[in-house]
């Protein structure tokens, strides 16, 4: 016969700042950062068709903002731009600590026409 536990309910814990040298170990720490203009998925067919010439459609409407992700997570958004013939990102739009409310939406995912995704 088995007896019912009662456990006390968890509570969330506290997220606070950061004690100012609490993070100085990590910042020699490499991580990846990419910058993503858009995603789309296809089959393994419509990627093996792919030759020079053919057009990819992506998930994100020309003038969107751009995702800066590091490791994969998105933590901004920018626009690009061009310095001394490379392409940099313009930050405007900063993710929200983990914890609190996004302020970098998810990107929605909504098909381009295929008119519009030479353009893009």
């Amino acid at each position: 016969m088995s007896e019912a536990i009662d456990f006390a309910p968890l509570q969330p814990a506290p997220i606070g700042p950061s004690e100012p040298g609490e993070l100085e170990r990590l910042v020699d720490v490499t991580v990846e950062v990419s910058v993503e203009i858009g995603r789309t998925s296809m089959t393994l067919g419509e990627a093996l068709a792919l030759g020079p010439g053919s057009v990819v459609g992506l998930h994100r409407m020309a003038g969107e903002p751009v995702d800066l992700l590091v490791n994969g997570r998105v933590i901004a958004r920018g626009e690009v731009v061009v310095i001394d013939e490379e392409f940099g990102l313009r930050v405007t739009d900063v993710a929200a600590p983990r914890g609190a409310a996004p302020s970098v939406p998810a990107v929605p995912s909504m098909p381009i026409p295929a008119d519009e995704s030479a353009a893009a």
